[in-house]
């Protein structure tokens, strides 16, 4: 059950869950690279996550209904999985990478996915669709259109050889 906000301000609600150092970070990982284990998670990611920060993080963000984790019989490992919650954090992600390429120092080959997706609010619904068609089982709309994280890639790859 999600903890009572100190307000009831809805950016200082949402700041209580996503406003830390890494919470947005680890969902960033799943969203993006598809990382649902606990090991992954750790090793792939670029910012040098500790274990425990991790484990906090990953408790938290299921705490507060952003996450569920799959009951791993032992010796497996524990599959994490966006919830609708969850989902919905990547138009958010879309607008704070927006705004670290126009405020902040970044690097251009880390920004390129922000960008197209910042100029494509149709890519980023076709992602959320995705998400939910592999964490919650919920068929895409139109599975016969071609997949966004397809189309992001291309593009992406499209810019990094200057075509």
């Amino acid at each position: 059950m999600p903890a009572q906000p100190r307000s009831g301000c809805a950016i200082n609600a949402a700041v209580e869950v996503l406003g830390d150092n890494w919470s947005l970070i680890v969902l960033r990982d799943i969203i993006f690279g598809n990382r649902r284990h606990f090991r992954e998670l750790l090793t792939h990611n670029n910012e040098g996550i500790a274990s425990n920060m991790l484990a906090s993080r990953l408790r938290k963000l299921i705490d507060e209904g952003l996450l569920t984790k799959a009951e791993a019989a032992r010796g497996q490992r524990a599959e994490y999985s966006l919830t609708e919650a969850g989902i919905q954090t990547l138009p958010v992600m879309v607008a704070l990478g927006t705004w670290g390429m126009t405020h902040r120092e970044t690097a251009p080959e880390l920004t390129i996915r922000s960008r197209i997706m910042a100029d494509d609010p149709q890519l980023v619904a076709g992602l959320m669709d995705e998400l939910r068609e592999t964490h919650l089982g919920v068929p895409r709309p139109n599975p016969d259109e071609p997949r966004s994280s397809e189309q992001l890639q291309a593009a992406y790859e499209a810019e990094i050889s200057g075509s």
